[in-house]
């Protein structure tokens, strides 16, 4: 389900809760809702809100650092891109193989990265090294040394492109950055909860009803965001692939 469908349905969850407010104020006896009442619910609101506030802040700087990490992930892959070709281009003639099969390798790297042309059972597949990338690196190993300069040319491309495969490995094992249900459920139900307890005591009119409108809002757009970093490679705020796409000029 997309971040936009999840903030929704959390939306809508979450102002729902000014309207059981308003039922419960209804049905409850109005010795219920007496003064000592108010003072529990108010405190007992204010200490979920306090706990419901550090859980959106952690959640919202732990997306975001994710989303920062695996952003320059992508950065260092395609500056590594651009090295080993930039090496095999000074090997020489003998590594041109090499450089067509890198830039055969790039297109299949970008669509296992951000996941195009997969359906939703094929998102958790094992991992699998592209055919391409596989045959580029053996070409690198099997390039003719027959000189100091290209001995020394290999093992620089030879360390780049294990660097390479090591940050690609290191994208898929973040790639499944998702919020567990049941934590995500828990959360939803302390905000739903706090809302309750703003209309319980207070009768709602067009004013109040607008400002809950636009703290819900809220509430549901730190969810948003929230998924939205955690799933950097899909959504409106994914990496862009172009930098890596578009890394190699064609030879």
């Amino acid at each position: 389900m997309s971040s936009i469908a999840v903030s929704s349905i959390v939306f809508a969850v979450i102002f729902g809760g000014a309207f059981v407010g308003v039922f419960l104020r209804n049905a409850l006896p109005q010795h219920h809702l007496a003064e000592d009442a108010k003072d529990v619910v108010r405190l007992g609101a204010g200490l979920i809100g306090t706990i419901a506030a550090l859980v959106l802040g952690l959640l919202i700087a732990s997306a975001n650092s994710s989303f920062e990490t695996q952003s320059n992930q992508v950065k260092h892959m395609t500056a590594n891109i651009v090295l080993l070709d930039n090496l095999l281009a000074q090997y020489g003639p003998e590594a041109r193989t090499a450089r067509d099969l890198l830039r055969r390798a790039v297109g299949p790297l970008v669509e296992r990265i951000w996941r195009e042309n997969s359906s939703g059972p094929t998102k958790q597949a094992p991992f699998a090294a592209a055919a391409a990338g596989e045959a580029a690196f053996a070409e690198i190993q099997a390039l003719p040394a027959q000189s100091e300069v290209q001995r020394s040319l290999k093992a620089r491309a030879i360390e780049v492109s294990t660097d390479l495969a090591r940050t690609r490995l290191l994208l898929f094992a973040q790639g499944d950055g998702s919020i567990p249900i049941p934590f995500l459920a828990v959360l939803v139900f302390w905000l739903a909860m706090i809302f309750a307890s703003f209309s319980l005591f207070s009768r709602l009119n067009a004013t109040l009803v607008a400002v809950l409108f636009v703290f819900a809002w809220s509430a549901a757009g730190a969810i948003f965001l929230i998924l939205e970093l955690s799933q950097p490679f899909s959504g409106l705020m994914q990496i862009s692939s172009e930098p890596l796409r578009n890394a190699l000029a064609p030879l």
